[in-house]
């Protein structure tokens, strides 16, 4: 079963669980990461393990020692609020320098943290397109060019030989690429709901599906409203 799949005219390959790696952009892609989503939480007395920003940013320092990108690309809610990446405690922040120092770090604006900068390192963009491929946080209607895009968390939730299956999923259709969830700290969204299947955009005709990355490649799964069917 192959980790590899066509986007857009582009190879990708499904890397980890939760994120890309495109070859043709030697680019790291991931989304949603919301750091400091802990410390966030800590400032309205909901206290949670303080240890998501590190582990989310270990996670992709091993994703990047598998596959050595010269480019990172997030695409939107990289830190959990705005205050988030002036709250970014000493030990992730060093590991954020680092992985920014060896890679072209891009930070792609989100709904939660519109106003990143990059003081860690790196470069802020509200969207970005390579290689007529449009990155940015939320899928947008009525655009007809290829985009990948984070925002919905989605999961894949079903039951398969007697047992409920939650994994986190990728969701493509022709058009339109939507990203899980990356960080550590971060739930989900049924890939059936009906604001994921919103935002496929679908055009008449338009098929979509849920991929989910196992150890031996990627399971994919056509959707509709009824359910998802093993392809």
């Amino acid at each position: 079963m192959a980790q590899s799949f066509e986007f857009g005219g582009a190879a990708f390959e499904v890397a980890g669980q939760a994120a890309l790696y495109w070859r043709a952009q030697d680019a790291l892609l991931v989304s949603d990461l919301h750091l400091e989503k802990a410390s966030a939480f800590a400032l309205v007395g909901q206290m949670l393990p303080p240890y998501d920003s590190v582990s989310t940013l270990e996670e992709i320092a091993t994703l990047c020692r598998t596959y050595r990108p010269a480019k990172i690309i997030s695409l939107g809610d990289n830190f959990h609020d705005d205050g988030g990446e002036h709250r970014l405690a000493q030990d992730a922040a060093t590991l954020l320098v680092d992985l920014a120092c060896n890679t072209e770090w891009i930070w792609i604006t989100g709904n939660h943290d519109r106003a990143v900068s990059g003081i860690w390192g790196g470069k802020a963009f509200d969207a970005l397109t390579l290689s007529g491929i449009t990155l940015r946080h939320e899928a947008l209607s009525g655009d007809p060019n290829p985009e990948i895009s984070g925002h919905f968390h989605p999961k894949f939730r079903q039951v398969l030989r007697g047992r409920m299956v939650k994994r986190r999923c990728f969701v493509k259709t022709p058009r339109k690429l939507i990203m899980p969830a990356f960080g550590a700290l971060t739930g989900g969204l049924d890939v059936q709901d009906a604001a994921i299947l919103k935002a496929c955009d679908l055009n008449h005709g338009e098929g979509v599906e849920a991929m989910v990355a196992t150890q031996s490649g990627i399971a994919r799964f056509a959707l509709n409203h009824a359910g998802a069917v093993a392809k």
